[in-house]
């Protein structure tokens, strides 16, 4: 079976068959399949789409390119989240410690950055000697004495996916529907789990940037998952503005250990992931109702049971065991910092929220191909949030720059991105809804 004439019943609308897409997969996995065609065939599905029976097929050979997790050997339920992805999203340092501190397991298998969003796996390569793709064994073991682990794809776990992860975030076919659900679902069900929560990004920030793309998304996650197997709910949330006051690796790191100790200046932050993690809970059966497992997340987060969950995975995947206490002395930090100036005095009426990711990039802080070197230090911090009254002048944030000439284009970058209006703005709900 040609891989080039998959490629072309793709492109010419055509349904495949599992015997096709199992074959394209394999050549993913062992190389057989080329880089220019693995490209062509994400641009057809992208433009043709897939129905869910064809999705699912993709997400199963996708999964099935590797090793399928197993944990009946743990006393607890394991559960996991996914995020769609947008800016300032840093929810999974907070989130996957809270519910371990619950008493559930969460084998957390992340991803980089792609297009204009960050990463929850550089932003963990933001700490030093934390390794974000250990053995199979440490990662069981970290899961299994800590409760959490956040790693990256281990070479044996949907490989074929980490080859497409890369693809897709160079040719601009990041937004496929049927390529999302493979890529995240494909990964979830190699790591073992019994249930998962899926953040669904809808916004200026967001791939989806319309409600009804989102519910698509959303439904085509549950809907492929149930096919599979796993149990899994969806909640639709705002992306119109950065989630996080930051958006950088190290500097939403700092953001995230905020939170844990009760010093965020994100309020909205702090809600989601608390929703995130009682909705994880009652998936899980650790909670009856979304109310208490709101309290039960709530007191592992205040009592400082999670940060310790957090510090203790940090230590045993390599890092710093005195991290929480001094992080200012481990993460690197921007050689220039500068305030970004309001260009006018207002209320700051809108964000264009990819745009503040993107300046990220140009800053060093994401790729622009596949093979780019990120700078952890560099990005945005103490972001100015919509509805915010300020002052001509005022700071809108910080940029966090490699040069003077790198910060004052973001600068730019920033100041153009927000809109300032002198009339009042409704405020915009966080959870959209639940599916």
């Amino acid at each position: 079976m040609l891989i080039s004439e998959i490629i072309r019943k793709k492109r010419d609308g055509g349904q495949l068959s599992k015997a096709e897409i199992a074959t394209f997969v394999e050549g993913v996995t062992t190389g057989a399949t080329s880089e220019a065609q693995a490209a062509a065939f994400a641009m057809a599905v992208y433009f043709q789409g897939m129905p869910p029976e064809e999705a699912a097929a993709l997400t199963l050979a996708v999964r099935d390119s590797g090793t399928v997790l197993e944990w009946s050997d743990l006393d607890g339920p394991v559960t996991d989240k996914h995020s769609t992805g947008g800016v300032g999203d840093n929810v999974s340092l907070m989130l996957a410690p809270i519910v371990a501190a619950c008493g559930a397991y969460v084998p957390m298998i992340s991803g980089r950055g792609l297009g204009h969003t960050g990463g929850t796996l550089d932003k963990m390569d933001a700490i030093p000697g934390y390794v974000s793709q250990p053995s199979a064994d440490q990662f069981r073991k970290t899961v299994a004495d800590v409760g959490c682990a956040i790693i990256g794809q281990t070479a044996d776990l949907a490989p074929a996916d980490k080859r497409l992860y890369a693809i897709r975030d160079v040719t601009a076919t990041v937004e496929s529907v049927p390529l999302i659900t493979a890529s995240i679902l494909s990964k979830k069900l190699a790591a073992g789990l019994g249930s998962l929560v899926l953040d669904v990004k809808v916004g200026n920030g967001a791939f989806m940037t319309e409600i009804g793309a989102a519910r698509e998304l959303a439904s085509s996650l549950t809907e492929t998952a149930r096919v599979a197997g796993l149990a899994c709910t969806a909640l639709i949330t705002d992306m119109d503005q950065p989630l996080a006051s930051a958006a950088g690796n190290a500097l939403e790191v700092t953001a995230a250990l905020d939170v844990f100790k009760g010093e965020d200046a994100s309020p909205r932050l702090r809600t989601l992931v608390l929703d995130l993690a009682a909705e994880m809970l009652v998936s899980s059966g650790l909670a009856p109702a979304r109310e208490a497992g709101l309290e039960k997340a709530t007191t592992a987060l205040n009592g400082g049971r999670a940060l310790e969950v957090f510090a203790r995975m940090i230590a045993a995947l390599g890092g710093p065991a005195d991290f929480v206490e001094n992080s200012g002395t481990y993460l690197p930090g921007a050689s220039v910092v500068q305030d970004i100036p309001a260009p006018a005095s207002g209320t700051v009426a809108g964000i264009a929220t990819r745009d503040l990711g993107l300046a990220v990039i140009e800053l060093g802080g994401g790729r622009r191909v596949a093979s780019d070197t990120i700078d952890p230090s560099v990005g945005l911090s103490d972001l100015t949030a919509l509805g915010t009254v300020v002052s001509a002048g005022d700071p809108l944030g910080k940029v966090h720059a490699r040069s003077r000439d790198e910060a004052q284009q973001a600068i730019r970058a920033v100041q153009a991105a927000y809109s300032i209006s002198t009339s009042a703005v409704p405020e915009t709900p966080l959870i959209l809804e639940r599916i």
